[in-house]
């Protein structure tokens, strides 16, 4: 087992996770323990010419190598810029603290 990795396979949905544990080749790439755990047919919409990839929440590569017990994350594309979505709450909070100032 000395030439072989234990490593996990993630990719999240916002109603559901799927986590695939698998033993590799020591010399593999993220790119091919994407493809060897069978994600990207449980989950067709994955494009890894578009998605992000991870390991513990660090932007990779697809030919880097692995770890002993790393686990790569498949990132879905962000359907809101999360600066967009905080002005958009500072507005909504702007707006109410000057309806509430009315109110009085």
């Amino acid at each position: 087992m000395d030439n072989k990795l234990r490593v996990e396979v993630c990719y999240a949905l916002p109603e559901e996770q799927t986590l695939l544990e698998l033993m590799v080749d020591k010399d593999v790439t993220v790119e091919e323990v994407i493809h060897q755990s069978g994600v990207m047919e449980l989950h067709p919409e994955i494009d890894l010419s578009k998605n992000k990839v991870g390991i513990f929440s660090k932007l990779t590569t697809l030919d880097a190598t692995l770890h002993d017990g790393d686990r790569i994350e498949i990132y879905r594309p962000l359907l809101i810029d999360p600066k967009e979505v905080r002005k958009q709450r500072a507005l909504k909070a702007k707006q109410d603290a000057e309806k509430n100032k009315e109110k009085k």
